[in-house]
Protein backbone atom coordinates (compact mmCIF):
# COMPACT_ATOMS: atom_id res chain seq x y z
CA UNK A 1 0.00 0.00 0.00
CA UNK A 2 1.27 3.31 -1.11
CA UNK A 3 2.22 5.73 1.40
CA UNK A 4 0.62 9.07 0.02
CA UNK A 5 -2.64 7.04 -1.11
CA UNK A 6 -5.65 8.75 -3.30
CA UNK A 7 -7.32 11.28 -2.41
CA UNK A 8 -4.76 12.91 -0.75
CA UNK A 9 -2.32 12.54 -3.21
CA UNK A 10 -4.57 14.18 -6.02
CA UNK A 11 -5.74 16.79 -3.52
CA UNK A 12 -1.85 18.24 -3.09
CA UNK A 13 -1.52 18.08 -6.98
CA UNK A 14 -4.23 20.15 -7.22
CA UNK A 15 -3.05 22.34 -4.88
CA UNK A 16 0.60 22.86 -6.46
CA UNK A 17 1.83 25.18 -3.33
CA UNK A 18 1.98 24.41 -0.26
CA UNK A 19 2.92 27.20 2.49
CA UNK A 20 5.26 26.16 4.61
CA UNK A 21 4.69 27.83 7.99
CA UNK A 22 6.94 28.19 11.20
CA UNK A 23 4.07 29.54 13.57
CA UNK A 24 5.13 31.27 17.04
CA UNK A 25 2.16 32.04 18.16
CA UNK A 26 -1.24 30.21 19.11
CA UNK A 27 -3.53 32.94 17.97
CA UNK A 28 -1.69 33.47 14.55
CA UNK A 29 -3.10 29.92 13.67
CA UNK A 30 -6.65 30.76 11.95
CA UNK A 31 -6.17 34.03 11.14
CA UNK A 32 -2.85 33.03 9.03
CA UNK A 33 -4.54 30.11 7.38
CA UNK A 34 -7.43 32.42 6.69
CA UNK A 35 -5.43 34.93 4.85
CA UNK A 36 -3.67 31.94 2.72
CA UNK A 37 -7.03 30.66 1.62
CA UNK A 38 -8.55 34.13 0.45
CA UNK A 39 -5.55 34.39 -1.46
CA UNK A 40 -6.21 31.13 -2.66
CA UNK A 41 -3.65 28.55 -1.14
CA UNK A 42 -5.62 25.94 0.17
CA UNK A 43 -2.48 24.11 1.39
CA UNK A 44 -0.32 24.23 4.48
CA UNK A 45 2.06 22.99 6.32
CA UNK A 46 2.86 23.71 9.93
CA UNK A 47 5.93 22.52 11.27
CA UNK A 48 6.50 21.25 14.51
CA UNK A 49 9.33 23.43 15.20
CA UNK A 50 7.30 25.39 17.87
CA UNK A 51 5.41 24.60 20.60
CA UNK A 52 1.47 25.52 19.95
CA UNK A 53 1.94 23.61 16.28
CA UNK A 54 -0.15 20.72 17.32
CA UNK A 55 -3.00 22.50 19.08
CA UNK A 56 -2.67 25.13 15.71
CA UNK A 57 -3.56 21.98 13.22
CA UNK A 58 -6.62 21.26 15.71
CA UNK A 59 -7.58 24.85 15.64
CA UNK A 60 -7.48 25.22 11.31
CA UNK A 61 -8.86 21.76 11.16
CA UNK A 62 -11.50 22.78 12.98
CA UNK A 63 -12.46 26.65 11.85
CA UNK A 64 -11.11 25.96 8.04
CA UNK A 65 -12.32 22.92 6.77
CA UNK A 66 -11.31 23.80 3.12
CA UNK A 67 -7.53 23.86 4.32
CA UNK A 68 -5.38 20.99 3.92
CA UNK A 69 -3.13 20.72 6.27
CA UNK A 70 0.34 19.12 6.84
CA UNK A 71 2.41 18.57 9.46
CA UNK A 72 6.27 18.93 9.33
CA UNK A 73 9.28 18.29 10.94
CA UNK A 74 7.57 14.83 11.43
CA UNK A 75 10.74 12.59 12.81
CA UNK A 76 9.46 9.97 15.47
CA UNK A 77 6.66 7.39 15.30
CA UNK A 78 4.88 9.22 18.54
CA UNK A 79 4.75 12.24 16.47
CA UNK A 80 3.29 10.62 13.47
CA UNK A 81 0.34 9.92 16.27
CA UNK A 82 0.56 13.35 17.58
CA UNK A 83 -0.22 15.08 14.19
CA UNK A 84 -2.69 11.80 13.33
CA UNK A 85 -4.53 12.87 16.52
CA UNK A 86 -4.85 16.60 15.63
CA UNK A 87 -6.42 16.18 12.28
CA UNK A 88 -3.39 16.28 9.94
CA UNK A 89 -4.39 15.52 6.53
CA UNK A 90 -0.93 14.62 5.71
CA UNK A 91 3.00 14.69 6.83
CA UNK A 92 6.49 15.21 5.69
CA UNK A 93 9.30 14.98 7.36
CA UNK A 94 13.52 16.20 6.40
CA UNK A 95 14.74 12.82 6.29
CA UNK A 96 13.79 8.92 5.20
CA UNK A 97 13.02 7.06 8.43
CA UNK A 98 11.50 3.62 7.89
CA UNK A 99 9.93 3.64 11.63
CA UNK A 100 8.54 6.72 11.32
CA UNK A 101 7.32 5.39 7.66
CA UNK A 102 5.87 2.16 9.02
CA UNK A 103 4.18 4.22 11.99
CA UNK A 104 2.08 6.57 9.38
CA UNK A 105 1.42 3.87 7.40
CA UNK A 106 0.14 2.02 10.05
CA UNK A 107 -2.35 5.02 11.39
CA UNK A 108 -3.28 5.68 7.74
CA UNK A 109 -1.62 9.12 7.19
CA UNK A 110 -0.44 10.17 4.12
CA UNK A 111 3.12 10.90 4.52
CA UNK A 112 6.17 12.03 2.43
CA UNK A 113 9.64 10.96 3.88
CA UNK A 114 12.55 13.54 3.23
CA UNK A 115 15.20 12.39 0.50
CA UNK A 116 18.65 13.66 -1.30
CA UNK A 117 20.59 11.21 -2.60
CA UNK A 118 19.67 7.73 -4.84
CA UNK A 119 20.15 5.48 -1.27
CA UNK A 120 17.44 7.80 0.23
CA UNK A 121 15.12 7.24 -2.73
CA UNK A 122 15.85 3.59 -2.87
CA UNK A 123 15.06 3.33 1.22
CA UNK A 124 12.62 5.44 0.45
CA UNK A 125 10.81 2.97 -2.28
CA UNK A 126 11.68 -0.14 -0.24
CA UNK A 127 8.51 1.39 2.18
CA UNK A 128 6.55 2.31 -0.90
CA UNK A 129 6.70 5.45 -0.77
CA UNK A 130 5.99 7.26 -4.25
CA UNK A 131 5.81 10.37 -3.29
CA UNK A 132 9.04 12.20 -1.80
CA UNK A 133 9.84 15.49 -0.11
CA UNK A 134 13.34 16.94 -1.91
CA UNK A 135 15.42 18.29 1.06
CA UNK A 136 17.01 20.82 1.43
CA UNK A 137 16.34 21.63 -1.99
CA UNK A 138 18.16 25.00 -3.45
CA UNK A 139 20.68 24.07 -1.17
CA UNK A 140 21.51 20.39 -2.29
CA UNK A 141 21.30 21.67 -6.48
CA UNK A 142 18.34 22.45 -6.94
CA UNK A 143 16.12 20.90 -10.18
CA UNK A 144 19.31 19.89 -11.86
CA UNK A 145 20.62 17.59 -9.29
CA UNK A 146 17.21 16.06 -8.93
CA UNK A 147 16.82 15.38 -12.32
CA UNK A 148 20.28 13.47 -11.77
CA UNK A 149 19.50 11.94 -8.70
CA UNK A 150 15.89 10.45 -10.04
CA UNK A 151 16.51 9.98 -13.53
CA UNK A 152 17.19 5.79 -12.47
CA UNK A 153 13.50 5.54 -10.81
CA UNK A 154 11.61 7.88 -13.33
CA UNK A 155 10.52 4.30 -14.70
CA UNK A 156 8.74 3.90 -10.99
CA UNK A 157 6.70 7.10 -11.82
CA UNK A 158 8.43 8.74 -8.28
CA UNK A 159 6.85 12.21 -7.41
CA UNK A 160 8.72 15.37 -5.29
CA UNK A 161 7.40 18.07 -3.54
CA UNK A 162 10.59 20.00 -2.95
CA UNK A 163 11.64 22.39 -0.23
CA UNK A 164 14.00 24.80 0.77
CA UNK A 165 14.70 27.84 -0.95
CA UNK A 166 11.47 28.03 -3.76
CA UNK A 167 11.05 31.04 -4.32
CA UNK A 168 8.88 33.54 -6.34
CA UNK A 169 11.97 33.80 -9.02
CA UNK A 170 12.04 29.83 -9.20
CA UNK A 171 8.43 28.29 -8.32
CA UNK A 172 7.53 28.50 -12.23
CA UNK A 173 10.20 26.41 -12.95
CA UNK A 174 9.58 23.47 -10.22
CA UNK A 175 5.81 24.07 -11.19
CA UNK A 176 6.37 22.67 -15.26
CA UNK A 177 8.88 20.01 -14.29
CA UNK A 178 7.59 16.77 -14.73
CA UNK A 179 8.76 14.78 -11.80
CA UNK A 180 7.19 17.63 -9.26
CA UNK A 181 4.12 16.88 -7.35
CA UNK A 182 3.91 20.16 -5.64
CA UNK A 183 6.38 23.13 -4.06
CA UNK A 184 6.91 24.19 -0.40
CA UNK A 185 7.16 27.46 0.11
CA UNK A 186 7.82 29.54 3.33
CA UNK A 187 7.62 33.00 1.38
CA UNK A 188 4.06 32.96 1.51
CA UNK A 189 4.30 33.40 5.15
CA UNK A 190 7.01 34.94 6.60
CA UNK A 191 7.80 35.01 9.91
CA UNK A 192 7.96 38.69 9.71
CA UNK A 193 4.77 39.27 8.50
CA UNK A 194 2.64 36.87 11.13
CA UNK A 195 4.26 38.90 13.90
CA UNK A 196 2.88 41.88 12.45
CA UNK A 197 -0.16 40.42 11.89
CA UNK A 198 0.11 41.86 8.32
CA UNK A 199 -2.72 39.26 6.90
CA UNK A 200 -3.71 41.25 3.95
CA UNK A 201 -0.23 41.40 3.28
CA UNK A 202 0.27 37.46 3.18
CA UNK A 203 -3.11 37.36 0.79
CA UNK A 204 -1.47 39.66 -1.47
CA UNK A 205 1.89 36.91 -1.59
CA UNK A 206 -0.56 33.98 -2.09
CA UNK A 207 -2.61 35.77 -5.04
CA UNK A 208 0.58 36.29 -6.25
CA UNK A 209 1.56 32.64 -5.82
CA UNK A 210 -1.85 31.60 -7.66
CA UNK A 211 -1.02 33.53 -10.62
CA UNK A 212 2.35 31.64 -10.68
CA UNK A 213 0.54 28.60 -10.96
CA UNK A 214 -1.83 29.28 -13.67
CA UNK A 215 1.22 30.53 -15.73
CA UNK A 216 2.63 27.72 -15.40
CA UNK A 217 -0.38 25.45 -16.28
CA UNK A 218 -0.31 27.85 -19.42
CA UNK A 219 2.96 26.88 -20.45
CA UNK A 220 3.68 23.25 -22.03
CA UNK A 221 6.07 21.38 -19.72
CA UNK A 222 9.23 20.89 -20.75
CA UNK A 223 10.19 17.17 -21.76
CA UNK A 224 11.79 15.27 -19.89
CA UNK A 225 14.58 12.93 -20.24
CA UNK A 226 16.19 10.08 -18.33
CA UNK A 227 19.81 9.01 -18.03
CA UNK A 228 21.64 6.66 -15.93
Amino acid sequence: MPTFPEPAFSKLRQSRIIAVVVLDHLPDAVPLATALLEGGINCIELTLRTPGALKAIELINAYLPDMTIGAGTVLTPSQVEDVHRAGADFAVAPGTNPRTIAAARDLGLPFAPGICTPTDIEIALESDCQLMKFFPCEASGGLPYLRQIAAPFSHLGVKFLPLGGINPTNAETFLREPLIHAIGGSWLAPRALVAEQDWSGITKLAREAGQLIQKSRRQPEPEFTSCG
